[in-house]
């Protein structure tokens, strides 16, 4: 008999789990001011959500013609975060709920991320979430960031499930695309509320087009429990 246990769930951690864009905005905000940029905005940020830390401060040296190495930058950046997650990183209220009702079933569950390991986990510490998800990887650890596949199939391999049998709750269109990319399902939950109509959340098969402030854990729940499990159990 085909049961939720059946799915593997794969959540992204900036702006799905938590909401850290402000911490990552302020957190740009302040290296870039380090070595002269001082306009940087909100509207600059959003153009990099979903897409990896280390990918960011690349576009930032060719973008910015800044003389300092990439690794350097990156060292600022994550140093500015990790101030700011330790103190005010916030988990959604529905998503913790999700969380919480998946690890109760024991549904296999991981974190892939395209923020540092350290990041990762002074955040999944700060909210209390480490608790549930204990499986977590990093593009740091892979040799590509979303929009490649590579998290996400390294996230299954380490917890022992094949991609086909994965859900990933993504909230940028770089993530959607590469759970498509790695034949896994995905619900979408933009975070950019303009971008819900970008090619990449089509291939989703739930797109939550009014993000987080329309985001339920029952509703993720639900379609986990009905389509998503009929999808991977035919015999249903």
């Amino acid at each position: 008999m085909c049961t939720l246990g059946g799915i593997s769930v794969i959540f992204d951690l900036d702006g799905t789990l938590v909401d850290s864009e402000p911490n990552y905005y302020e957190a740009g905000r302040l290296t870039l001011a380090e070595y002269g940029v001082e306009d940087f905005t909100w509207a600059d940020h959003e153009t990099y959500v979903g897409i990896s830390t280390q990918e960011t401060v690349a576009d930032w040296k060719r973008r910015y013609a800044l003389t300092a190495a990439v690794e350097e930058l990156l060292a600022v950046k994550n140093r500015h975060y990790l101030e700011l997650a330790r103190t005010s990183a916030r988990a959604y209220p529905e998503m913790r709920k999700l969380v919480e009702w998946l690890a109760g079933e024991g549904v296999p569950l991981a974190v892939a991320s395209g923020s540092s390991p350290e990041a990762i986990g002074a955040i999944l510490a700060r909210t209390g979430l480490d608790a549930h998800l204990r499986t977590v990887v990093s593009a740091d650890e892979v040799a590509r960031g979303k929009p490649a596949p590579d998290v996400f199939l390294e996230a299954a391999r380490r917890i022992g499930a094949a991609p086909a049998d994965c859900v990933v709750l993504e909230d940028a269109a770089p993530g959607a695309a590469a759970a498509h990319a790695a034949g896994m399902r995905c619900i979408a939950v933009p975070y950019v509320a303009a971008q819900a109509d970008a090619p990449e959340f089509a291939t989703a098969g739930l797109l939550v087009r009014g993000g987080q402030d329309a985001f339920t854990a029952r509703a993720a729940y639900d379609w986990l429990a009905g389509p998503a499990r009929a999808s991977f159990c035919p015999e249903r």
